[in-house]
């Protein structure tokens, strides 16, 4: 008998494991049906000991420093601040957006934000309206810089172009008008020293956690016995499809390696254009800090088939998703946590935040 049988064995699976056994003492099972802990987040050391990530890069950067805290438990930090470049027309560009883009793009000279702020005020046509990214973008930069960065690689990434995709989904990506070039903001941006497998293994040491994988729960549920569930899987799944599928975008990664020291001038390099057909180009010695004669690289080619990476929260998407939610509310011995429970885009540490206020608010200590 378990306390607790967690179905799923990414981050909001294995934090929550990790708090239910740590800190409240209870027993857990978490299964998954994966070979593999991590979910989405699984690195490991390929053929040429070059540590990769096998669903792309991704980058722990954050504003929390509870977040920090709670994951230093399990492991020392390298620091590491990420950087893209878009290659459009053969010409690498920053990005996201800022002042150099800018500079770059128009063959201006702009060195202030109010500058470059005056300078695109010119050229944009604003429309109060924004039901769309399309529209959210056009509002905030000139068309033919939209069409250069957005437009088409938007297309290559979810199948859709910005005026079929809802908002939310571009407005993560920051318009910057100042120089920084760095990919992100937030005061803490760091890669564990070992990577992000062996920091789970870490949180999952204790004993009272038993660990099961290329397992579908579904198939043994009648053998485990157990009080409550944790589900990090599908919620449209776990209803079996009821109401409807929820659609999410996946990638398919084709990894190389190359016997140079570095391939590219930085980690990742995004191609926005609808030829190649790969969306980004991505070098993983930057972001490990490793050295070697040799580098490994991956290209990502978006799909609608394969596992699960985004979510694609529009109009009926969300219609389908609600009515699973009322749904769910009727379980109470069921907790949905995760980008899949949920059908929420978090990036790492909002998984591990969220993990931990479901933790803080669902769970009955002992």
């Amino acid at each position: 008998m378990y306390d607790y049988l967690i179905v799923g064995a990414g981050i909001s699976g294995i934090s929550l494991a990790e708090r239910l056994a740590n800190d409240a003492g209870y027993s857990v099972m978490l299964i998954d049906k994966r070979d593999h802990i991590g979910g989405n987040c699984y690195d490991y050391f390929d053929s040429h000991n070059i540590l990769v990530h096998k669903y792309g890069p991704h980058i722990l950067h954050t504003n929390s420093l509870e977040v920090k805290r709670y994951l230093s438990l399990f492991t020392l930090w390298i620091p590491y601040k990420h950087k893209v470049k878009s290659n459009y027309r053969n010409k690498l560009y920053t990005f996201p957006i800022n002042g150099d883009t800018i500079n770059q793009f128009y063959d201006q000279n702009l060195k202030t934000r109010s500058k470059v702020k005056e300078f695109l005020s010119v050229s944009i046509s604003s429309s109060k309206q924004e039901c769309n990214s399309e529209e959210y973008l056009l509002n905030r930069m000139p068309k033919d810089l939209y069409e250069a960065f957005y437009k088409y690689y938007s297309y290559k990434q979810w199948g859709r172009y910005p005026s079929e995709l809802p908002k939310s989904i571009c407005s993560r990506i920051p318009i910057k008008l100042n120089n920084n070039n760095y990919y992100f903001t937030d005061k803490y941006q760091m890669m564990p020293a070992e990577g992000f497998t062996q920091m789970f293994k870490k949180m999952l040491s204790n004993k009272k956690i038993e660990m099961v994988l290329n397992t579908d729960y579904a198939k043994i549920l009648g053998s485990i016995k157990f009080n409550k569930l944790i589900y990090t899987g599908k919620i449209d799944e776990y209803f079996d499809f009821m109401y409807g599928e929820l659609f999410y975008r996946s990638l398919k990664m084709q990894f190389k390696n190359i016997d140079i020291e570095y391939f590219q001038e930085t980690a990742v390099i995004n191609y926005p254009e609808l030829k190649p057909k790969y969306t980004r180009i991505s070098e993983y010695k930057y972001i490990t800090g490793q050295k070697s004669n040799s580098t490994t690289i991956s290209y990502e080619y978006p799909s609608d088939k394969g596992e699960a990476c985004y979510p694609l929260r529009n109009e009926v998407n969300l219609e389908h998703l609600n009515k699973y939610k009322k749904l769910a509310q009727k379980y109470q011995n069921v907790i949905f946590a995760g980008r899949l429970g949920e059908y929420k885009y978090y990036n790492i540490d909002q998984a591990v935040c969220n993990s931990l206020r479901i933790y803080e608010k669902s769970i009955n200590k002992k």
